[in-house]
């Protein structure tokens, strides 16, 4: 009898307990949990979203942030939040599946992904033609798409159609350089002849690797801020740089694009391409760029050899700012003008360089006729990768590496 009385009263305790605290933890709002949350993959290294502690089903991360809204928290508090729901928009108006871009899992894995991210700013430029950075990097992607696909069409035979050429016919005009200007040549393109014959296919994964690590950055950083300002204007960029996630100058090329006019545009396509390249992947430029021994200089110096952005007018690395040496000759001065670029893409100063000085400029006249600007746009994607391959590319490539190589005395 006295267990019996024991058990109903402790029963009953229970249910007290329950009755008085029970409402209490589920009204406990959900957002408390996804508050003060770091960003552990803002490179994108892992699949998934920022933290693994956010969910990525959108609707979820919409109650959440509107509760954390409705309660007045401070933005800064929730600002993984709100850069995770933006992602998921992003990646969910750009077709692509944020829990399996994985980099790590290798090129096959990620090679519909690779070429989505194209097509998906060439979506956004089109449907908001003042998106002028979107339009430029689905332009632009189109040849670093290009490039990325070829490293992986060549594999193992790269010896025979590839870098490996590209080093052969150099160290074939150097050969009948004389000695004294030949000295003269700068360090890339002297390690492409003497680095370049021993790259191999595990290098070339390497590096593929880290250009899709890259790309998936620059992707999480920009797109989502894209995808805010076309639903929500200029308020819901104001909450992303409340929230800590957007700099002053982030804030700007906005205010800049919602101002209008070529003024405005051309500002907030500059801002964002300084973003992009000066503090999104410039650190990622010079740790690929140092990587793999000499290799990752010799791919890097490569990809800026063939490299040439699908924008009408721009001209070839190669050709912005060529390699010109002068040295006396028996006892007379005499100049080498070459076809190398004179930089490297990975070297963050020169790249710059580059981009202000030829990129950006032949960018800015396209989008100043949008008739233009609108037929190149909408060019299909695959079209724009068959042009910028450098398979097909690689005989005329060589050809006008020995036409563009003159000596004058």
């Amino acid at each position: 009898m006295r267990r019996f009385i024991h058990f109903w009263a402790g029963l009953l305790a229970g249910a007290l307990v329950v009755l008085c605290t029970g409402p209490a933890a589920q009204a406990e709002p959900g957002y408390r949990d996804y508050l003060d949350l770091p960003v552990v993959n803002g490179v994108g290294l892992v699949g998934g979203g920022l933290n693994p502690a956010l969910p990525l089903d959108l609707s979820q991360l919409r109650a959440a942030l509107d509760e954390a809204r409705a309660a007045g928290v401070a933005p800064r508090r929730y600002a993984t939040l709100l850069q995770q729901y933006w992602l998921v928009v992003a990646t969910g108006n750009a077709d692509i599946d944020l829990a399996g871009w994985d980099p790590a899992r290798g090129v096959a894995a990620n090679a519909n992904t690779f070429t989505q991210v194209y097509v998906n700013y060439l979506r956004l430029a089109t449907a908001h033609p003042e998106f002028y950075w979107a339009g430029l990097a689905g332009l632009a992607g189109g040849s670093f798409a290009s490039g990325f696909f070829d490293m992986g069409d060549i594999g193992t035979a790269i010896d025979a159609t590839g870098i490996h050429a590209l080093g052969g016919a150099v160290a074939d005009l150097l050969r009948g350089t004389p000695a004294a200007v030949a000295d003269a040549l700068p360090a890339d393109p002297r390690l492409l002849v003497l680095a370049g014959p021993r790259l191999t296919g595990d290098d070339l994964t390497w590096y593929r690797i880290r250009l899709m690590v890259m790309q998936k950055h620059i992707f999480l950083d920009q797109v989502p801020m894209h995808e805010a300002y076309a639903a929500g204007g200029l308020p819901a960029v104001e909450e992303m740089y409340r929230a800590g996630i957007l700099d002053d100058n982030a804030r700007l090329a906005w205010q800049s694009l919602a101002a209008g006019g070529a003024a405005g545009y051309g500002d907030a396509l500059v801002r964002m391409t300084d973003r992009e390249q000066n503090q999104i992947v410039a650190d990622q430029w010079d740790e690929t760029a140092t990587g793999r021994g000499a290799m990752g200089r010799v791919m890097t110096y490569v990809s800026t050899l063939v490299g040439k952005a699908a924008v009408p007018g721009v001209r070839a690395p190669g050709v912005f700012a060529p390699i010109t040496l002068t040295a006396e000759v028996d006892g007379r001065p005499a100049t080498l003008r070459t076809t190398l670029p004179d930089f490297d893409w990975a070297d963050r100063d020169d790249r710059w360089h580059y981009i202000i000085g030829d990129l950006l400029p032949r960018y800015a006249e396209l989008r100043n006729d949008p008739a233009r600007a609108a037929a190149v746009l909408a060019e299909p994607f695959p079209d724009k990768l068959a042009r910028g391959r450098m398979v097909p590319r690689l005989p005329d490539m060589l050809a006008d590496l020995s036409d563009g190589w003159q000596l004058a005395w």
